[in-house]
C-alpha cells in the first residue's frame, strides 16, 4: 500500500500544491490525498503519512484574540477550514507525522501553539511582501542552527512573497523557534520549526510559497525542502 501525503484544500491555487509533487517525487511509494474542509473527509486524515498545510485566507482572529477589523480583512472567514486544519495538525503531533506548513499554514501552527500574528503588516511592509500582479521577491537570512539550514545548506537566498500577515516575534507559539527572517529593513519571520525536536516528527514552516516559486526546481528553498519532506514521509511508520 502506498503512503499518502495529505494536502489541505485551499480556496486559492490549490492545484499548485498538488502539481508541485511530480511523478518522480512520488515514484511507486507515495500518492497524494486531498484533505478538504468542504468535503469534511476527516477519516482520511488518519490515512496519511505526511501533511502539507497550505496558504490561503486569514485565520479567524477570534481564535487568537486578534482584532476584528483591520486592513485587507476578508469579507468572510472560513472557520470550518480553521477547525479542519486544527484536526490535521493535532493528529500530526499525536501520531508523529511530518508536516510542511506554507504561508497561512505556518502562521496557523504558531496560533495553534499559543502564538499570535499581526493582522496586517502595514503599507510599508506590504509593498515588500503582499502580492501584486505577481509574487514579490526578497532575500531571507537563515538561522545556521536550524533544521532549515541543515536541509537547504544555504545561509541566505531568494524567495517569493505573497502575504499581508506575519508571525509576531513577541508571541511565538510553544516550543517554536525562528529559522529564517526576511532580509529587509523590518525583518519579518520567514521560517518556523520546533525548538526542542525531541520526540517530534519533521516540521518546517515557510512564509514563502515553494510550490509556485520561479525556478523552483533549482532553488534549494523549494526543491531541497520538498525532497527532505518526501524523504521523511517515506520513513514514517505506523
Amino acid at each position: 500500500m502506498k503512503k499518502k501525503i495529505g494536502i489541505s484544500y485551499t480556496e486559492t491555487n490549490f492545484q499548485n500544491y498538488w502539481n508541485w509533487f511530480t511523478p518522480e517525487d512520488l515514484g511507486g511509494e507515495l500518492e497524494l490525498l486531498e484533505l478538504s474542509f468542504e468535503k469534511n473527509n476527516r477519516d482520511d486524515i488518519e490515512k496519511c503519512d505526511g501533511f502539507v498545510l497550505t496558504g490561503g485566507i486569514d485565520v479567524l482572529p477570534a481564535i487568537y484574540g486578534g482584532a476584528e477589523e483591520y486592513p485587507y480583512r476578508p469579507d468572510e472567514f472560513l472557520p470550518e477550514r480553521d477547525e479542519f486544519e486544527r484536526l490535521i495538525y493535532n493528529y500530526s503531533q499525536e501520531a508523529k507525522i511530518p508536516v510542511l506548513a506554507i504561508c497561512r499554514g505556518m502562521q496557523y501552527i504558531n496560533i495553534m501553539e499559543g502564538g499570535k500574528v499581526f493582522e496586517d503588516n502595514g503599507e510599508k511592509l506590504n509593498r515588500l511582501h503582499k502580492k501584486g500582479t505577481e509574487d514579490k521577491v526578497h532575500e531571507v537570512i537563515v538561522n545556521t542552527h536550524s533544521l532549515l539550514y541543515a536541509v537547504t545548506g544555504e545561509k541566505r537566498g531568494l524567495v517569493n512573497s505573497a502575504h499581508h500577515q506575519a508571525v509576531r516575534p513577541d508571541k511565538l507559539g510553544n516550543n517554536l523557534m525562528v529559522s529564517a527572517y526576511a532580509d529587509t529593513e523590518d525583518p519579518i519571520i520567514e521560517g518556523l520549526e520546533f525548538k526542542d525536536k525531541t520526540g517530534k516528527a519533521f516540521m518546517i514552516g515557510l512564509q514563502w510559497h515553494p510550490e509556485r516559486m520561479k525556478e523552483k526546481e533549482s532553488n534549494p528553498f523549494s526543491q531541497k525542502i520538498k525532497e527532505e519532506f518526501v524523504k521523511e514521509v517515506k520513513k514514517h511508520t505506523r
